[in-house]
């Protein structure tokens, strides 16, 4: 095996998020709609003695490296199943484009490319299920991070269901660089049993149909993460003026907030506009990555 490898892990976001309630053990139910942007992280690798990690771009500082970084601990987890499915070590550089605790999933679409990347060095095949288990024990995104396409979400990230139709959408994702931490935003969380997502339409074709689903949705975590960083409200209010935008929400947990958009040139008019009024914010527009 020789030669330079390498898998990109796209930018999540969670277009609607429902808290439906809390397990035993600590771990809240989640029924969410996901699709993931076309922008990302990148994660390269070639042949070495031993697994290493070399981390840069603009966001290596804060993504941390070592054993601790979410590509190391897959990659650890992945022979710790699979020993000798990739015979020799390998030298991992991760290019850190997206910003780091802010709703986008990136450690978890790092951590998915690292194990997507590593199932296609051996020769034997590994099942996707087989593969989601691995991806479950190293976070709750992970599996649908693997997938890396429009997906509904249920339970604590296990259930997935890839969607097989989905609108052509362009998004504009700008994030404050607030780093918000998840736990604080869970902890600051009013219910915790909220109503399930409604049934998407059949097939879901049209960015109007997307429009109207959304409509009836929500991000529960949006609240609390707006009282923790207020400037994530403002953003959401100034990307809903936008023309063209169908809708604007925050991602996930936080801090980054999305509008959604049936038109390419609207969306990086958008873009364009929020660099120009807030250029110390992080700002991407990108297209929706379609289902596989």
């Amino acid at each position: 095996m020789d030669g330079v490898f390498s898998e990109a892990a796209p930018a999540k976001v969670n277009l609607a998020l429902h808290v439906t309630g809390r397990r035993a053990d600590g771990y809240h139910e989640l029924e969410s709609l996901v699709v993931f942007a076309d922008v990302s992280d990148e994660l390269t690798a070639r042949p070495a003695r031993s697994d290493t990690l070399k981390v840069g771009g603009p966001f290596a500082a804060a993504a941390g490296g070592g054993d601790s970084n979410l590509v190391m601990r897959a990659v650890a987890a992945f022979r710790a199943r699979w020993p000798g499915h990739v015979e020799t070590g390998l030298a991992f550089e991760l290019h850190k484009n997206l910003p780091v605790a802010a709703g986008l999933g990136g450690g978890s679409a790092d951590a998915a490319a690292a194990l997507r990347l590593m199932a296609s060095l051996g020769e034997a095949e590994i099942g996707f299920a087989e593969l989601s288990e691995v991806a479950l024990s190293l976070g709750a995104d992970v599996p649908a991070c693997l997938v890396s396409r429009p997906c509904e979400v249920r339970g604590v990230g296990e259930i997935i269901h890839q969607l097989h139709t989905f609108p052509a959408s362009h998004i504009v994702l700008v994030n404050p660089l607030q780093p918000v931490i998840t736990a604080d935003v869970f902890r600051r969380l009013q219910s915790r049993t909220n109503p399930p997502l409604p049934p998407l339409p059949q097939p879901l074709t049209r960015p109007a149909q997307l429009g109207l689903w959304l409509g009836e949705t929500r991000n529960d975590l949006e609240p609390p993460a707006i009282a923790l960083v207020p400037v994530i409200g403002d953003l959401i209010a100034e990307l809903s003026k936008f023309d063209g935008c169908i809708l604007a929400r925050m991602s996930g947990s936080g801090a980054t907030v999305f509008g959604l958009f049936g038109s390419a040139a609207k969306a990086h008019q958008a873009a364009h506009d929020l660099r120009d009024t807030h250029p110390g914010f992080w700002v991407a527009a990108a297209p929706l990555l379609a289902p596989g």
